[in-house]
C-alpha cells in the first residue's frame, strides 16, 4: 500500500509484492499515478497488528532478505569487546569497559577502517592482548555482514517483539534500514529494531543466530520512505534516531543514533553485502548498525540495562515516523506461520477474485 497524507491506496494492481514493486525502475511514477486514484483507505482506518478491527500495519518488506551489517560505529563496537571479555557475563562489564578504555589510549571514532592508523592500533592491541574479533570488523577491512531474519519474519510498528527465555542481558538496537533492489542500487530506507541478545553472542560469535534471529527478533517499519527530491540518500546518511524505552516499572531509557558517525558509507556496506559474491533477486533490506549500546543501569549498579516484558520500545526519526513495538517473552508470543507458501496462495486467491469482480 502506499500512504500519501491520511490517503491510503492499495498497490496491489501494480504489483503482486513490495519486492516486486520496488524492482521497477518507473517506481516513482507508478506511485504518483496511484496517488491520483481514489484511497481504498485512510489512516485512521489502519491498526496495530491482531487488533482485527481492520487493516494490520505490517513490515514494509516481503520478499527481500534481511541482511544487517554489525559494529559499524566505535561506541558499539567497543561494547561488542566489552561482551566478548566478558563471556556474556552483565556483572562484569564495568570493570572490563574501564579496562579497554586504558589498553585503547585512542579515540576509535577517527580512525578509518582498513587504514593504517587502524594497523597501528591493532598491532598496539595485539601487544596488550585485547586484540578482538569486533575489532576486526569494526576497524579492519571487512565489515561484518550477516543474516538477520528469514523472508516474511519480521514484525511491523506495533507488532510485539520477543525475547526469548534463555536471555537475561539484552537490548533494542535502532538502526537504519537501507531498502536495496537486485542490481545493487540503494532505493530507500526505513527503520529497524536489530533486537540483541548481549548475554549470548557474548559467551561466543558463532552463537551469532542464536543471539539475532529468533521468533519476532526483527521490527522494521513503519514504511518505506523511497529516495526522491524530497528524501535523497544523501539525506539519509544525516538521519538521527532516537530510541525510548519505557517500562511498567516506571524506568525510562533514552538514546540516540547518529548515522552520520557510521564508520562506513552505504556504498561500502552494501558492496560488502551484494555482488559477483552474492546475488540478491529479490532484493534486500540492510540493517546498517547502531551507535547506540546501553550502559544506563536498570537493577544493580555495574549491571547496565537489559529488557522487561512490557516494556514500550519506540524508535523515530523525524523522516522516517515512527516504529513502536512491546516486548514479550519469545516463547509466549504468536508463532510465526505465514510462510512463503502462505503468500503465494493468499496473492492467488486475490488474483481470482479481482477477476470475477473484473467480470
Amino acid at each position: 500500500m502506499l500512504i500519501a497524507g491520511s490517503a491510503v491506496h492499495d498497490l496491489l494492481p501494480i504489483a503482486s509484492t513490495v519486492a516486486d514493486l520496488l524492482e521497477r525502475v518507473d517506481v516513482l511514477q507508478l506511485l504518483e499515478e496511484a496517488r491520483a486514484a481514489s484511497p481504498r483507505w485512510h489512516v485512521e482506518d489502519l491498526r496495530w497488528e491482531g487488533d482485527g478491527s481492520g487493516p494490520s500495519l505490517l513490515a514494509p518488506i516481503d520478499l527481500q532478505v534481511v541482511k544487517a551489517c554489525g559494529v559499524t560505529f566505535a561506541g558499539s563496537m567497543l561494547e561488542r569487546v566489552i561482551e566478548e571479555r566478558c563471556m556474556g557475563d552483565a556483572t562484569r562489564a564495568a570493570d572490563v569497559r574501564a579496562e579497554l578504555a586504558d589498553a585503547l589510549g585512542t579515540e576509535l571514532a577517527d580512525v578509518k577502517p582498513g587504514g593504517p592508523e587502524a594497523e597501528r592500533v591493532r598491532r598496539e592491541l595485539l601487544e596488550r592482548g585485547w586484540w578482538s574479533q569486533y575489532l576486526e570488523v569494526g576497524i579492519g577491512r571487512d565489515p561484518e555482514v550477516f543474516t538477520k531474519a528469514p523472508l516474511l519474519s519480521a514484525v511491523g510498528s506495533g507488532g510485539a517483539i520477543g525475547i526469548p527465555d534463555f536471555s537475561s542481558w539484552n537490548n533494542p538496537e535502532p538502526e537504519l534500514v537501507l531498502i536495496v533492489r537486485s542490481t545493487g542500487e540503494i532505493v530507500g530506507a526505513t527503520l529497524g529494531n536489530d533486537v540483541n541478545l548481549r548475554d549470548v553472542e557474548g559467551r561466543s560469535a558463532l552463537l551469532l543466530g542464536k543471539a539475532k534471529d529468533n521468533n519476532r527478533s526483527t521490527a522494521i517499519g513503519p514504511v518505506i520512505r523511497l529516495f526522491d527530491e524530497t528524501f535523497t540518500v544523501d539525506d539519509a546518511r544525516q538521519v538521527e534516531i532516537s530510541l525510548e524505552v519505557c517500562g511498567t516499572d516506571g524506568y525510562w531509557l533514552e538514546g540516540v543514533n547518529d548515522v552520520s558517525a557510521l564508520s562506513r558509507s552505504f556504498e561500502a556496506l552494501v558492496e560488502a553485502t551484494a555482488g559477483r559474491h552474492h546475488q540478491y533477486p529479490d532484493g534486500f533490506a540492510l540493517f546498517t548498525g547502531t551507535l547506540f549500546a546501553p550502559t544506563q543501569d536498570r537493577d544493580e549498579s555495574g549491571h547496565g540495562f537489559t529488557h522487561r516484558m512490557g516494556d514500550q520500545v519506540q524508535i523515530r526519526a523525524e523522516e522516517l515516523g515512527s516504529l513502536w513495538n512491546v516486548v514479550g517473552r519469545t516463547e509466549d508470543l504468536p508463532p510465526w506461520d505465514y510462510g512463503i507458501r502462505s503468500l503465494w496462495s493468499d496473492l492467488s486467491r486475490l488474483r481470482k477474485e479481482a477477476h470475477l469482480e473484473a467480470r
